[in-house]
């Protein structure tokens, strides 16, 4: 069996933090299988999808690395879904129904008033020819419900929460259809997967009781059910559901300027026993991937915990994997002596800034004067070979006595105008020689 998993998107609005996670573990699944993962636009809704949405979608994935086998829009499928939608009207599975969204809502508040649960009475199968004939001539036009099988208990064994078990009684027949004949998300994703050939199904818990009447779909369309998978929830750093967690994107990340292998470190294993780590190339992830691993507890998405991932990523990565994003005239060298104090590559401008100058150095206390202007004179004479940092602090401890910060400080802030920076032995070969005596000659 080839494994074929999807991401279904709907392209109403961009990809937030949850979304991308899904994306990622059926997209991890289906490479350490050795199987085809598959981009379904699910943009039934022809009122809210948008082109610009399917757009920064794509965008979203491909700036991720997660590069999709087959796409396919259910824009494309409606001749499809019609087809099916008769059969199962021929054969007594879906029924109309005539109730206004009022009335349905009175009725719920009703049962919730009696402490019981709102499920929908069937009141639609029970009219008369009579009855359904007033209502047409009111011009009122029905939806279209899928009528479940009460008889059995409907029951999976679901890859990460283990045996799942409803009662068919318990759940509304789900709207599959609306009066407008727009389709709703439940039948045509069935269809779908049925017609695409997926073999797993992993998606967020919040679907866990729409996978129980799916799985009566699959059942009325004679189709074998694929795996399903349902995994926690992320939540927010404060320990519940976040709203920000909704607004966390691509477009976030990139602004922070974070790495996309920080992000899929993060989000494969987060709400899973393995250890989060950070990789710089993806192949770590895929082998390690197993829907054992994760279990039934909410996720915590930390921000901090991200950034931290994404510095240590800053570090590994080597100047070939970088230099398209450096400024002009950062070559390797510059890159390993600036990368260890990095949070993200962006950042290397601002140092190769510093390297390059003009920059303004701040005043030196009058008692380093005489230090700086020692410094100039003693580097003046000090070949530039590779070790002129140690060559000048050792020639400056020797004839002015000094040592730790009080040694390098003022050089540090001469030199570079920050207090803390990069290894100055890599800095100074950088700045050059020239340069480096005119910065300690404007501060002597």
């Amino acid at each position: 069996m080839t494994v074929i998993t999807r991401f279904a998107p709907s392209p109403t609005g961009h990809l937030h933090v949850g979304n991308i996670r899904a994306a990622l573990h059926n997209w991890l699944w289906a490479r350490k299988s050795g199987g085809k993962f598959l981009l379904r636009l699910d943009d039934t809704d022809l009122e809210r999808s948008r082109p610009e949405y399917a757009d920064a979608i794509r965008a979203d994935l491909q700036w991720l690395g997660l590069a999709w086998d087959h796409e396919a829009r259910q824009s494309d499928r409606f001749a499809l879904y019609e087809e099916q939608f008769e059969a199962l009207k021929a054969s007594g599975h879906v029924y109309p129904a005539y109730e206004t969204s009022q009335e349905l809502e009175l009725r719920r508040k009703v049962l919730l008033g009696r402490g019981l649960p709102p499920v929908y009475d069937r009141a639609a199968l029970s009219l008369t020819a009579e009855e359904i004939a007033a209502h047409e001539a009111e011009g009122r036009k029905p939806h279209w419900r899928f009528k479940l099988d009460h008889e059995q208990p409907i029951v999976w064994t679901d890859l990460i929460r283990g045996e799942q078990r409803f009662d068919p009684k318990l759940l509304s027949d789900p709207v599959i259809r609306r009066a407008d004949g727009s389709w709703l998300y439940m039948l045509p994703s069935v269809i779908d997967d049925i017609a695409m050939g997926v073999t797993h199904v992993l998606r967020g818990e919040d679907h866990v009781s729409n996978t129980a009447t799916q799985i009566q779909m699959f059942a009325a369309l004679r189709a074998p059910l694929p795996a399903f998978a349902h995994e926690a929830l992320l939540t927010g750093s404060e320990g519940k559901l976040s709203k920000r967690l909704g607004s966390l994107g691509v477009a976030h990340f990139r602004e922070m300027g974070l790495e996309p292998m920080a992000v899929l470190s993060l989000l494969a294993r987060l709400g899973s026993s393995v250890a989060i780590e950070p990789f710089a190339d993806v192949r770590p992830l895929i082998d390690s991937f197993d829907f054992a691993h994760f279990g039934r507890a909410p996720a915590r998405f930390d921000e901090g915990e991200l950034a931290s991932l994404n510095q240590k990523i800053v570090h590994m990565l080597p100047y070939a994997a970088v230099a398209g994003r450096l400024p002009d005239g950062m070559g390797e060298a510059a890159w390993d002596a600036i990368r260890p104090n990095l949070e993200t590559v962006a950042q290397a401008a601002d140092w190769w800034r510093i390297v390059t100058g003009p920059f303004d150095a701040p005043e030196p206390a009058a008692e380093d004067r005489d230090f700086l202007s020692a410094a100039h004179r003693l580097l003046a004479d000090i070949p530039f070979d590779g070790g002129e940092w140690r060559a000048l602090t050792d020639a400056l401890k020797a004839e002015m006595g000094r040592k730790g910060k009080a040694l390098f400080l003022p050089l540090r802030r001469a030199l570079t105008g920050m207090d803390h920076g990069p290894d100055m032995a890599g800095m100074l070969s950088l700045i050059g020689k020239d340069a480096a005596l005119a910065r300690l000659s404007s501060r002597a």
